[in-house]
């Protein structure tokens, strides 16, 4: 069984004209771990082995227990590995998913599932678009280039520049690499979810149509005018089957075959609608937008449920995106700056790359938030995990329900609890599935320093670390983040305070923090003053206020105009709006 599939000599169905195969983003960006051990030199000899000695069990189920002593990792590592699978699995039904925190160990993983999730932990992120020839430089890993020793001494957004959007990889260029690599090694993954039966040669291998279902973790297809099809439906080899009898299985020979057919289909298709452009501008027809262009347009909503939308190039600017603004169940904010970002939506996914000096509130994520190459960021986020990596003077106020993951190359990060709310929270919290009464936030887990599925991330031979782990904020700092209602337009909802409990010392803070301003503002509202002097006195606060946030480098938390408005008892006008924005 150690052995790739080879061609089958049967006649295999042509691919459809309007049914598209791609990969699953959500395993590449969001499920891939810097875990040594789960690298293997020989995936399939390494993944069959393991699979034999697990499906020893009574049930095709694999718990934290049964993976630590497998794998030979530890009982952190081996629990990191069944929650990273359950936030980018393709069955919403399945039991790993739909369990709570506490009952992962005993529901466990399926097997099929974590195999596949293990072998592609030999991936290679694609590198930078400038590389002649990255689909064959990603898949050698390490690198010996003297490029890395460059790249390795530059702080995560220096690297983020240097290397700016027009250069990176486009969403078309992701596509098409993971598809290299799903071509290249979709032998070896059928070979695992195969099972031999009597015969000799090609033949001997079968794969079931519950086993095809499987391959639905990395691959789906898409009709046009619909969001996708379930899998075995999209096959014609499984077309036939009675419904009220059994599936028949297939040999994993044909089964390549056809997939091979979809996959050069696909690659070709992406081809053609996404030209190559070398070192050039992306076009109107790119859903990325190069750096240059920062004004708040720079917003892509993809076409498809199943692309992600981007906010990118925001700079020195407010910006606002609602649930009925975001169609889209995963979103991307790149390269923003000296802004405040508010995201409040519910939505499975979320990524936040090469930001800086900016404020990002994000609603609700189901899933999992990435959070990397950024500097000095104020992050909130109300989520299910999170991972941070290569980020730098970073500041994250967080309610997750599970541990943070802190991986890369990190300095002077600080964690708080969750401090900020808006009306629908609560509710798009329940949509996705947060749980407002487990907040982790300061249980951080920390991984190396290295990133083995990145061949950018370390000269060649540099020994691997613990990476840098992250402080708690002193309480004294802590305050409540107040989300204007008026960013809110009509939407309503029952939220009226931060859902996530806060410890003693933090809500010490808070109350002191909320009782100094409320005695600020009585003494401001019952100054006897005229209107000339109340306008007079809004000035001389927005002049103090700027002053000290240039020489202190503090985010501003909400817009200055809301608050000279809140602390003079004035409403906000345009000219005091105006005045705040500069």
């Amino acid at each position: 069984m150690t052995d790739p599939i080879g061609p089958s000599t049967s006649t295999i169905p042509n691919p459809s004209p309007t049914t598209l195969l791609h990969p699953r983003r959500e395993p590449f960006e969001h499920g891939l771990l810097p875990i040594q051990k789960l690298i293997f030199t020989d995936p399939l000899q390494a993944l069959t082995s393991l699979k034999q000695k697990l499906v020893s069990s009574s049930t095709q189920r694999v718990d934290s227990a049964a993976l630590a002593d497998a794998l030979e990792i530890s009982l952190d590592h081996a629990r990191l590995v069944l929650d990273t699978l359950a936030s980018v699995l393709h069955a919403e039904s399945d039991p790993l998913v739909t369990s709570r925190f506490d009952d992962v160990d005993s529901v466990g993983a399926d097997l099929l599932d974590l195999i596949l999730f293990l072998y592609i932990q030999s991936y290679k992120r694609l590198l930078p678009r400038s590389h002649k020839d990255a689909a064959a430089v990603a898949d050698v890993w390490p690198s010996t280039s003297a490029f890395e020793g460059y790249l390795s001494a530059l702080s995560p957004l220096q690297l983020v520049r240097c290397n700016t959007r027009r250069f990176m990889p486009s969403q078309a260029d992701e596509e098409a690499h993971q598809l290299s690599y799903l071509q290249k090694h979709l032998a070896n993954i059928l070979s695992l979810l195969s099972e031999p039966v009597e015969g000799e040669g090609e033949e001997s291998l079968v794969i079931s149509m519950e086993g095809f279902e499987h391959l639905g973790f990395l691959i789906q297809f898409e009709d046009k005018g619909s969001d996708g099809v379930f899998l075995s439906r999209a096959a014609p080899i499984f077309a036939n089957s009675d419904p009220d009898m059994p599936a028949v299985p297939v040999p994993a020979s044909q089964v390549l075959d056809w997939l091979l057919q979809n996959i050069a289909s696909s690659l070709e298709h992406v081809t053609e609608k996404n030209p190559a452009k070398e070192n050039g501008p992306p076009s109107g027809s790119d859903q990325d937008v190069a750096m240059a262009d920062t004004s708040p347009s720079s917003v892509k909503a993809s076409p498809s449920v199943r692309s992600p939308c981007f906010i990118e190039g925001v700079s020195k600017s407010s910006y606002v995106k609602q649930a009925s603004d975001l169609k889209n169940s995963s979103l991307k904010v790149i390269n923003c700056h000296d802004s405040v970002i508010y995201l409040l939506a519910p939505l499975r996914y979320a990524t936040i790359y090469g930001c800086s000096d900016a404020t990002i509130v994000l609603g609700a994520v189901g899933k999992a938030v990435r959070v990397e190459h950024c500097e000095r960021v104020h992050v909130i986020i109300a989520a299910k995990r999170v991972c941070i990596a290569n980020c730098r003077e970073c500041v994250f106020f967080l309610g997750v329900n599970h541990r943070p993951l802190i991986v890369g190359d990190n300095h002077k990060l600080q964690v708080a609890p969750y401090n900020t709310y808006y009306s629908r929270l609560e509710e798009h919290m329940t949509e996705v599935g947060i749980e407002a009464t487990i907040n982790r936030w300061d249980d951080t887990l920390e991984l190396g320093m290295i990133d083995p599925h990145n061949s950018l991330s370390h000269p060649a031979g540099v020994s691997d670390a613990q990476a840098e782990s992250a402080t708690r904020l002193a309480s004294d700092h802590f305050t409540k983040f107040l989300i204007p209602n008026w960013l809110e337009g009509e939407s309503t909802g029952s939220t009226k305070d931060n859902p996530f409990p806060l410890t003693d010392p933090y809500l010490t803070s808070q109350q002191k923090n909320q009782n100094n301003l409320g005695e600020i503002k009585q003494i401001l509202r019952e100054a006897p003053l005229e209107e000339n002097l109340k306008r007079e006195l809004s000035c001389a606060l927005h002049v103090y206020f700027r002053d000290w946030l240039y020489v202190s480098s503090t985010l501003l938390p909400v817009p200055q105009a809301q608050l000279i408005s809140f602390c003079c008892g004035l409403p906000s006008t345009p000219n005091t709006q105006q005045a705040a924005d500069n």
